[in-house]
């Protein structure tokens, strides 16, 4: 397997980290990452948190080999860039913000000052990207089989994976969805509380986490229609909305479950202590971070928290 550095494709060594603007914005990071995935902060020089970040988010990139190169936007000086961005569904309210692409496109992100571990983690997913000895591949073809419905066989496969690659967040993550999606929830837990330390903060480990908490709430799911019916008696029973929301999902209809939740929160966001923001949370960690759903979502969300 390839290693950090000796990829044929990596990074000149002096063209890793630069600074971007709307002018180098499509060369540097839609063409740029055609050949090598970039990683975006998107900072401000008010921003305290972006000031800690932006170091250590050097640093693994420097770590990293030539297989990621960075570029820093300063949003106050790039108004016109972040706010066509934003129109086009990242949500940078919020900074800083940073986001992985690959192939022209933004693949994975996250929000606020983070541990140095998570922001390894990160890195590494992106780099992996570049090339990592066809275990992309493999797990790509995993990830086919689990949307078919062949979870089994999915299973197998992330199992092999993970016997070649222990640490391999995007196969354990894969393997502990498979045997949600199996039914099998209690060996879904068992695999992931056995994650290993330096992978247990990565965003798959968190997407199956939170879908292992979707598929409990889905099992004790209230009927449907008769929730519809009571919210649509009494609009102020927030239990009942947020209930609806519950059932929803488990039906499959994850944009209206969404948008239940939205509406809850704008009535009442401190409602039982948050409920409606901590399960829209829950939501967005099941799904990929560019899902159309999470980022519609969360720009709607920052909309009314910063309102």
């Amino acid at each position: 397997m390839l290693e950090l550095g000796q990829n044929a494709g990596a990074a000149p060594a002096g063209d890793l980290i630069k600074d971007g603007s709307e002018a180098t914005f499509m060369q540097d990071v839609i063409d740029g990452s055609a050949e090598v995935p970039v990683i975006v902060d998107f900072w401000a020089e008010w921003c305290g948190p972006c000031k800690t970040l932006g170091p250590m988010l050097e640093a693994a990139v420097t770590r990293a080999g030539g297989k990621v190169r960075m570029v820093k936007i300063d949003v106050d000086k790039e108004q016109r860039l972040a706010a066509m961005l934003s129109q086009q569904g990242l949500p940078l309210q919020s900074i800083p913000t940073v986001v992985a692409f690959h192939q022209g496109r933004p693949v994975d992100m996250f929000q606020g000052a983070v541990p140095q571990s998570e922001l390894d983690a990160f890195v590494a997913k992106a780099a992996a990207l570049a090339g990592d000895g066809g275990l992309g591949e493999a797990v790509e073809a995993a990830e086919q089989m689990l949307a078919e419905g062949a979870a089994v066989d999915a299973a197998q496969t992330f199992a092999a994976i993970l016997g070649e690659a222990p640490d391999n967040a995007a196969a354990y993550g894969g393997l502990v969805r498979a045997h949600v999606a199996m039914g099998d929830l209690d060996q879904a837990e068992a695999i992931l509380n056995g994650a290993p330390a330096e992978i247990s903060e990565s965003p798959e480990i968190e997407a199956a986490h939170a879908q292992i908490e979707l598929a409990k709430q889905a099992a004790n799911a209230g009927p449907l229609g008769e929730l519809r019916a009571a919210v649509e008696a009494n609009p102020d029973d927030l239990q009942a909305r947020f209930e609806l929301a519950q059932a929803l999902h488990a039906a499959g209809e994850v944009e209206d479950a969404v948008a239940e939740l939205l509406d809850l929160f704008h009535r009442d966001r401190e409602w039982n202590d948050g409920a409606a923001k901590t399960q829209l949370f829950t939501i967005f960690d099941a799904l990929k971070p560019t899902d159309p759903i999470v980022l519609s979502g969360r720009r709607k969300l920052s909309s009314m928290i910063f309102a």
